[in-house]
């Protein structure tokens, strides 16, 4: 440092505030690579605003980019600009105090949230310019050489230890622009794969080129900021798969801007698979979150519901309201409405997909389906738009095709009030299903729930365009009144006796009104619990009994078919086969709703019986 130089120092409460700054308000150092990288690009748009105006630059020509290197051996990183840089009284102003607009308000406010126990940076509006100081978390020494856009200035050079104070003095003639240079306390930062990693990560859409050693680093643009009429399908296919890490084109893409509650610009996109199912695991948002095309939030957390977590892409807002280290956003509130907004066009845009092409939506669906499944159960006020979404085999559509909710009511006739679905492992076995046999005899409509979490989905969905969804096995139909082969009195005189030989395995036996092929269906005797939920809800608790999970289920037989009047012959004749008889149906029925829990008794009770039948 000349003899010229001045000298300059700290304030008590800045030296205090500089502290808090380097040591505790940024979560990592790389951060400021991100910090001096934004200054630069804001002083760069600047000059180029000042440019349009007609305003008088000092070196009009110099080429408008930020250029970065390091030096592993000297362990410093240099960034460059050619925008604004800066006078003398803009030095002192801007890098001589933080926040010189209210630094001792705001040391105040860290020192009350010290106090009381919380975090100092926790909710403190980003407003006060400390994104430079962030270079003393790395550099033992930051240098500053910086030359005015105005004609008649000279260039300077500021240096300070981020300690006690800080050094001016006349640096003569110096380009355009701003070069800091940090002397790092290590090589970490100066390692240009480290650095270009960084870059990439953070800043890669700042709207100015940026250099490393020399080599262009920031080339993918920042689509979301253009015009959808400009942009090719080649270009967003390109990006999607930057941002989505992805070697195919994506299925989806919702290209959007929105003014209010915030200045919104959006660019998301749908994998065409699910990363879900390859991998096995529960994935993470991987939508980011961007401030002027900064990176804020790799992965946001918050800004969708976490049903939506098969998204891909980006969100930029110019107006959040940003924490201090500018890592979080400030207003949980503002975030919370950022989200609706955001929740209720995505619902929207996949609405008016499905409804475009529907064999398209079906393959989305296949893959990222059970993310709206868990919307529907997880998120109330999204419920209804959500289960529009929701697609299902029916009884209406061929094998293969899906239906939908709306689509299903606009089916049903006058006389029907619910909406009837079936659980069962594939469509044929829905089809075969004693539960299905009075919707097939009256033709009504069912959807083939075919998914063990759909139960779940159905449950609380509870109703759908003020129908009410129910499941099949609980529906309260009948077939019509007819003569049936057993008489009532013999048909009860029958339930009765199969009750005395099931004993407690059993808690009541009926004659059915709705059976047609089958000669009985177990049905679960708590009305707010169907076999399927039982025996999920069972799996579920295999250490212990939840109550009511030992309840025992109701056994309807059917009056008109042959194997029950047979049964009604001999158990006058033969009582011990018809109670064998009477244990084999029972746990037949067991089977068919999923319930049988240990099947070796009736492998036994079937022997015995091939014996009788093979013997006579």
């Amino acid at each position: 440092m000349s003899t010229t130089a001045e000298k300059h120092t700290f304030q008590a409460e800045i030296a205090q505030l500089l502290e808090i700054v380097i040591h505790s308000l940024y979560t990592d150092k790389e951060i400021f690579v991100r910090e001096l990288i934004s200054n630069a690009a804001d002083a760069s748009e600047k000059l180029k605003f000042l440019q349009t105006s007609g305003a008088e630059i000092f070196e009009p020509e110099t080429e408008m980019k930020i250029t970065v290197s390091t030096d592993d051996q000297a362990k410093t990183i240099t960034f460059t600009d050619a925008g604004l840089g800066m006078t003398h009284g803009e030095l002192v102003d801007n890098l001589g105090t933080i926040a010189h607009s209210g630094s001792k308000a705001f040391l105040e406010q860290i020192k009350a949230r010290n106090a009381a126990g919380e975090t100092a940076d926790a909710n403190l509006i980003g407003q006060f310019g400390v994104g430079f100081y962030s270079a003393f978390m790395a550099g033992e020494k930051v240098t500053v050489y910086t030359r005015s856009y105005q004609t008649a200035e000279q260039g300077w050079i500021w240096t300070s230890d981020g300690k006690t104070g800080y050094e001016i003095e006349p640096a003569g003639e110096l380009p355009r622009g701003t070069k800091i240079v940090v002397q790092l306390r290590d090589t970490e930062f100066a390692q240009a794969s480290n650095v270009e990693r960084i870059i990439k990560h953070y800043s890669n859409f700042v709207p100015t080129p940026i250099e490393l050693n020399g080599t262009a680093v920031n080339t993918v643009q920042a689509l979301w900021t253009r015009s959808k009429k400009e942009i090719t399908d080649a270009e967003y296919e390109e990006f999607y798969k930057f941002v989505g890490h992805d070697s195919e084109a994506p299925t989806y893409r919702l290209h959007f801007a929105a003014d209010a509650p915030l200045a919104i610009q959006a660019l998301l996109f749908v994998p065409p698979k699910s990363f879900e199912h390859m991998t096995m695991a529960r994935g993470d948002s991987e939508v980011n979150l961007y401030c002027k095309k900064v990176l804020i939030q790799p992965k946001a957390k918050n800004l969708f519901p976490e049903w939506l977590r098969f998204l891909r892409g980006v969100v930029d807002s110019e107006d959040l309201p940003l924490n201090i280290s500018r890592e979080t956003m400030q207003d949980s509130a503002l975030l919370r409405k950022l989200n609706e907004v955001l929740t209720k066009r995505v619902l929207k845009w996949l609405d008016e997909e499905a409804k475009a092409d529907p064999e398209k939506f079906d393959k989305f669906f296949a893959q990222h389906g059970h993310c709206l499944k868990e919307g529907v159960s997880t998120d109330w006020s999204h419920k209804e738009a959500i289960a529009k979404l929701l697609r299902f085999e029916s009884s209406h559509t061929e094998k293969g095709k899906t239906t939908s909710l709306t689509d299903y009511v606009s089916r049903m006739g006058g006389e029907q009030k619910e909406i009837y679905y079936l659980l069962a492992p594939n469509r044929d076995a829905a089809e075969s299903s004693p539960y299905y046999e009075v919707f097939r005899e009256k033709k009504l409509e069912v959807l083939f729930l075919t998914d063990a979490r759909d139960e779940f989905v159905m449950d609380h969905l509870r109703e759908f365009d003020t129908r009410r969804v129910i499941a099949a096995e609980k529906a309260d139909l009948k077939l019509d009144d007819k003569t049936h082969a057993l008489s009532d009195e013999d048909a009860a005189a029958l339930a009765t006796f199969i009750k005395e030989q099931l004993g407690d395995l059993v808690h009541e036996v009926r004659s059915s009104k709705r059976l047609v092929g089958s000669p009985a269906v177990a049905v679960d005797s708590d009305p707010h619990m169907t076999a399927s939920m039982r025996r999920i809800m069972k799996m579920m608790n295999r250490e212990g009994s939840a109550p009511g999970l030992d309840a025992k289920p109701d056994l309807e037989i059917n009056p008109d078919h042959e194997v029950m009047v047979s049964l009604n012959a001999v158990r006058q004749s033969d009582a011990a086969l018809a109670g064998e008889v009477s244990a084999q149906i029972f746990d037949n029925a067991l089977i068919a709703a999923g319930l049988l829990e240990d099947p070796r008794a009736m492998l036994g009770r079937i022997n015995s019986l091939l014996q009788r039948v093979l013997t006579k």
